[in-house]
């Protein structure tokens, strides 16, 4: 970038804080082994399947007698979508390996695992990564979704692993991008090669969690870049007194945004995906939970409020998955007759006059528009995109029937007029909070020490994160410990299992012991802007969740 900002020129200079272990000299930190660490389910299938990564223990560091310094070549590839930090996990990666041996080399591959696999690589220098500290994006390397699943990819991953001499290759990445760091560390092993794998957890979805994983990298900018935003919302929203705000928040297969941002900004209505699909809630019932708040809010002049949206709702509505799911179905049997069709109208009418009676009068009811995105192109996968359903819009049409019919009957005297948001993409590549340039820097020098104490097949973490960054426990644990087995494609898979809200957990209750007073409320919490200078209680707090749950 020819002109950097004053704040991009500040950051540079920000010396990220770590656990107290990781300042001691890198000879003196040793790998320690703990307990063995078991999947929770599969175990059998999950055994055959990496028989040389099975029943393998947690790992912590500590402080231990000096150990010989040896130079380390590793490679270093980010992999799925941007999440604010990403970078400094890189910087980490490079002081660590610096600390080790200043004859140590980093390599990074270009866009993601494609670059792995077809070796396009590029040397990570200190200059290099000094002109991206404490920034966000992935740009500095790029990134990619590529997977790598057939034995030709393997076999390419391997002999561009050993053509660079590498001792080990870091993976930063979501579930599946860490699902496929365990398998190139067992197809690694089985070849009788040295070359550890190691992953780093990173998405802004946050639901790459467990008990060892507090949480994923990029979570905490994104999330309070959102809630800065969506303050901002909530502050116009009763100084226009004129609009409801129709908010719709990344996050398909979990609710973690959409719960964060409620209980920073106390919406008047946001719903958990996970809790639709619990008490099993039909989009009517959905549109009566808006429609009252609006009709209450009415009765006492305010005709305005904020409603938070998970992007994946529409596929926790047990109605509209089934929907959805026939759908997918019907264009994967009958594709090239569905893509011969000349025109949109075409291809309604084509879905409709084939969908089983309840799914095809529930497809009927949709808004033009909606209808017409459920066919748009599917994924790799064969499914609907749902990020592209404006779910949002799908709800304000929905909402405005149904006080239609309220004001006929004399139930509702209000105005309803709206505004639809999606906020996505403004959140992925912000510049990193304290938080996510401390916790990624941390991961980046934990997944170094990992790589060097041969902890192939391992992911980084970092434990203790509600509490100063002084106090924080870096380790690792194996990644087949996270996995189940679930059917993709028709074939059973190892994979990561996603961590979707839980509905019994702390975060989830305090959002749910308040969201009947904030429906009537205009007391909106205000967050403001992301800090990075001034008192630590400002500057490097957690998210609420976070908080929450280490309470």
């Amino acid at each position: 970038m020819s002109e950097r900002s004053p704040l991009h020129n500040v950051r540079f200079a920000y010396i990220p804080k770590v656990p107290e272990i990781l300042n001691l000299p890198t000879a003196e930190i040793q790998a320690l082994p703990g307990d063995i660490v078991e999947p929770a389910t599969d175990m059998e299938s999950l055994k055959k399947i990496f028989p040389h990564s099975y029943s393998k223990p947690s790992v912590r560091f500590i402080h231990g007698e000096p150990s010989e310094a040896k130079a380390l070549k590793l490679g270093v590839l980010l992999s799925g979508g941007p999440a604010p930090g990403g970078h400094n996990v890189i910087a980490g990666l490079f002081d660590c390996l610096g600390k080790i041996s200043p004859e140590s080399r980093l390599v990074g591959f270009k866009g993601g695992p494609s670059g792995l696999v077809d070796d396009k690589s590029m040397p990570i220098t200190a200059e290099l990564v000094d002109s991206y500290r404490n920034t966000g994006g992935f740009d500095m390397v790029g990134s990619g979704r590529t997977k790598i699943e057939t034995p030709e990819q393997f076999a390419k991953a391997l002999a561009t692993a050993k053509r660079h001499g590498l001792d080990a290759l870091v993976v930063v990445g979501g579930d599946d991008s860490n699902t496929n760091a365990a398998l190139l560390a067992e197809y690694f092993a089985s070849c009788t090669e040295p070359i550890c794998v190691v992953g780093v957890p990173k998405t802004i979805d946050g639901d790459l969690k467990n008990e060892w994983i507090e949480a994923s990298f990029g979570f905490d900018t994104a999330t309070k870049t959102y809630s800065e935003l969506i303050g901002n919302i909530c502050r116009d929203a009763p100084s226009g007194r004129k609009y409801w705000h129709f908010i719709r928040l990344m996050g398909r297969s979990a609710s973690h945004i959409a719960l964060e941002c409620a209980l920073q900004t106390r919406p008047n209505v946001a719903f958990i995906s996970e809790e639709v699909e619990e008490k099993k809630m039909s989009l009517a019932q959905i549109v009566e939970i808006i429609a009252a708040s609006v009709s209450a809010r009415a009765s006492k002049g305010e005709n305005f409020g904020v409603i938070l949206i998970p992007e994946g709702l529409i596929e926790f509505i047990p109605e509209m998955k089934i929907l959805i799911t026939a759908i997918n179905e019907l264009l994967t049997k009958e594709a090239e007759a569905f893509k011969s069709l000349p025109g949109v109208s075409g291809q309604i009418a084509f879905i409709s006059e084939r969908l089983p009676g309840t799914s095809a009068l529930l497809f009927a009811s949709l808004p033009a528009e909606i209808q017409a995105q459920l066919c748009w192109d599917r994924d790799p996968h064969g499914n609907v995109q749902v990020s592209r359903i404006e779910t949002e819009k799908l709800l304000v049409s929905m909402v405005r029937e149904r006080l239609a019919t309220l004001a006929a009957d004399g139930s509702y005297k209000g105005k309803f007029d709206f505004q639809t948001h999606f906020m996505g993409y403004e959140g992925r590549c912000a510049f990193p909070t304290n938080f996510d340039a401390d916790y990624c820097y941390s991961l980046g020098f934990a997944a170094c020490l990992l790589a060097r104490a041969g902890c192939s097949g391992y992911i980084a973490l970092i434990r203790n994160l509600a509490s100063p960054a002084s106090e924080w426990i870096p380790g690792g644990i194996p990644l087949v410990s996270m996995m189940n087995i679930e059917c993709r494609h028709g074939a059973d898979k190892p994979v990561i299992r996603k961590a979707l809200v839980e509905l019994d957990g702390k975060p989830f209750a305090a959002f749910a012991s308040q969201r009947e007073t904030w429906a009537l409320s205009s007391d909106y919490r205000l967050p403001g802007s992301i800090q990075y200078f001034g008192p630590a209680a400002v500057t490097d707090a957690p998210s609420m969740i976070l908080q929450l749950e280490r309470s």
